[in-house]
């Protein structure tokens, strides 16, 4: 949970802003460092380095910002909230991965129609009813990872923001053909990480904790989850250590 962070706040935020920033900055870490932990834990760790700089490509035909090493047997799947996968600040996590050393693609899942703000015709609620992405981009992720596995990529992580979170849960859940609005961890039997953030209204810290409960469920007799979870909650306290003075 991230003190005095609304929702959005880790790719939508003010750019003039140096907390804002700050905030972001400590968010894209602590995803860095998830997704080295699950990696390590798996025996693979991405050593090439040499990322950042994306450019615009198809995958299975959809249109994608692809960046990092395109030898990495690692790669993380990066999916957008409604701004769509040409939001600026989404690209710059991206290459903060690739600098990392995983492949990362941040794919068009909404075919060029994403939700606009400035659009007042199409509010939110009548962008989902033309758009009703959820079942479709499940499968369209599904196949994605099938195409990079196809490519040589042994391994692939997924990073979703607002509506790009749903969509992640969906993917960690084996056998899943259907995705609800709303979010159930129930059945997730993949390591999965949420940041959030305490002012968050969308998604509340009381949410936030019965995520929490959810996740906590998870069998203690397993010694990858009992690590995974023993090395999520150390982060957690190094963050408390540092900003809790």
């Amino acid at each position: 949970m991230f003190p005095g962070a609304a929702h959005g706040w880790t790719v939508r935020y003010n750019e003039d802003d140096p907390e804002a920033v700050k905030a972001a900055e400590e968010a894209h870490q602590d995803m860095l460092n998830w997704f080295d932990n699950v990696f390590i834990l798996m025996d693979q760790v991405a050593l090439n380095t040499n990322g950042g700089g994306g450019h615009v490509d198809k995958i299975d035909g959809l249109d994608t910002y692809v960046t990092g090493p395109v030898n990495s047997k690692l790669a993380v799947l990066v999916i957008s909230d409604m701004m769509g996968y040409e939001s600026p600040l989404l690209r710059k996590v991206a290459d903060k991965l690739a600098n990392a050393g995983y492949y990362t693609v941040v794919l068009d899942f909404f075919y060029g129609d994403p939700w606009d703000p400035e659009n007042p015709d199409r509010p939110i609620p009548s962008w989902r009813k033309i758009t009703n992405r959820f079942d479709k981009t499940v499968e369209d992720a599904k196949h994605i990872i099938e195409a990079l596995k196809g490519k040589g990529v042994s391994s692939v992580g997924a990073a979703g923001f607002c509506w790009g979170g749903k969509i992640v849960v969906a993917l960690s859940k084996p056998g899943l053909t259907k995705l609800s609005p709303l979010i159930s961890l129930s059945g997730v039997e993949v390591p999965i990480a949420i940041l959030a953030g305490e002012l968050d209204t969308i998604c509340p810290p009381e949410r936030v904790k019965q995520y929490e409960q959810a996740l906590a469920a998870k069998p203690e007799d397993d010694p990858e989850a009992v690590k995974a979870a023993e090395e999520a909650h150390q982060d957690m306290l190094n963050w408390f250590d540092k900003y809790l003075k």
